[in-house]
């Protein structure tokens, strides 16, 4: 059961990270993409006593952007999305690890 809850939480946080790649000019077709999946997940896999929504507004608010790219990095894989779009993150990431030193 946790497994499921645990890859709930990295959909969502792949979910809001791509709300941070506004360099991608076609993101919200990503977005919708990313968005169907988690819906067919929890159709596919309910979870008993598990609070979706709250889950998703802690995980939207408390965890980092790179966490939720990284995340975002496996959902893009899942869905299988553009190259293009994984490269944009990668370099976020990148940049990211640089403002972590500086």
């Amino acid at each position: 059961m946790n497994d499921l809850k645990d890859q709930y939480r990295y959909l969502m946080g792949g979910y809001y990270g791509m709300f941070l790649v506004d360099e991608y000019p076609l993101k919200e077709f990503i977005i919708k993409d990313i968005k169907e999946y988690i819906d067919n997940f929890i159709e596919i896999n309910p979870i008993d006593d598990f609070d979706y929504k709250k889950e998703a507004e802690l995980i939207k608010e408390k965890t980092t952007d790179r966490v939720k790219l990284q995340d975002l990095l496996l959902v893009l894989h899942k869905i299988n999305a553009d190259m293009e779009v994984e490269f944009i993150v990668k370099a976020k990431l990148r940049e990211l690890g640089r403002r972590d030193y500086f």
